[in-house]
């Protein structure tokens, strides 16, 4: 019964160092997420190789594992900035971006877990600064908006192309103009509206004019045509076609009485 203990003790202290070793070696990665190793005695982070995957991995305990998230993320950043003369614009903007996975070792290695602050947002901030200086407030505010986005992207793309991040997208959610220079651009676009309106309602009633114009040359020179074709003859041969149509109704009482200047009888009703 007294060796008992001796025995005991070894295999308790065995067991707590195995579990120790087994924690400090255990690393699950979550999903979205990868791990860059670092090896303590062999070279530090490891960029070689691809970062470790989604899952259960076991790891020599005095290596340390870094967990980035790799997923798209976003990041929202408000800044001022200046428009093409100078005026102060404020300027909100979501990135969409994410490692980029294959070279997460070297982005750990580079720049570290603080890669955002360190690379992404100046890049951001100085492409945003860029754009928008070449723009006057009122294209700001109006039609530019589509464009100085795509600029922005495409700026902040060739600084953190080589950076191991991969940009996904950027998105102007808002520009704020100073409340003066707004309410002078919303002025001046609706003067320059109500001027089309005018210009449109010209246009309508002169082509309404032209119109008229049109028809009432047309029935002028129908008549004409007809009064020219009209002769003596004719007439009188249309006066005796409606004569006899008369003649041969069933229900008049014709009585003819001489004839008339034209030479057409004079035809009197019931009456």
């Amino acid at each position: 019964m007294e060796k008992l203990p001796k025995v005991t003790i070894p295999v308790i202290i065995t067991i707590i160092i195995l579990i120790i070793v087994l924690a400090k070696s255990a690393v699950t990665i979550g999903s979205g997420e990868a791990g860059v190793l670092y090896k303590t005695f062999d070279n530090g982070v490891v960029t070689d190789k691809p970062p470790l995957g989604e899952g259960f991995h076991i790891v020599a305990p005095w290596n340390k594992v870094i967990v980035y998230e790799v997923r798209q993320q976003e990041i929202l950043e408000k800044m001022n900035v200046l428009s093409s003369n100078g005026l102060d614009i404020k300027l909100e903007a979501s990135v969409w971006f994410q490692p980029d996975f294959k070279n997460l070792g070297k982005l750990h290695q580079e720049k570290s877990e603080m890669y955002k602050e360190r690379v992404l947002l100046p890049a951001i901030r100085s492409a945003a600064r860029s754009v928008v200086g070449r723009y006057t407030p009122e294209q700001l505010y109006s039609s530019k908006r589509d464009a100085i986005q795509q600029e922005i992207f495409e700026e902040t793309k060739k600084i953190v192309e080589d950076q191991y991040i991969q940009l996904n997208e950027v998105l102007v959610r808002d520009v704020t103009l100073p409340p003066t220079i707004k309410d002078a651009i919303e002025r001046k676009l609706k003067q320059e509206q109500e001027s089309l309106e005018y210009e449109f309602r010209l246009v309508t009633a002169a082509k309404e004019a032209e119109k008229v114009i049109i028809e009432a040359q047309g029935k002028a020179e129908s008549n004409r045509i007809l009064s020219a074709s009209l002769t003596d003859k004719i007439l009188q041969d249309k006066g005796i076609d409606a004569t006899m149509k008369l003649a041969e109704s069933p229900n008049s009482k014709v009585i003819v009485i001489g004839s008339g200047d034209s030479g057409l009888p004079i035809i009197l009703g019931n009456q």
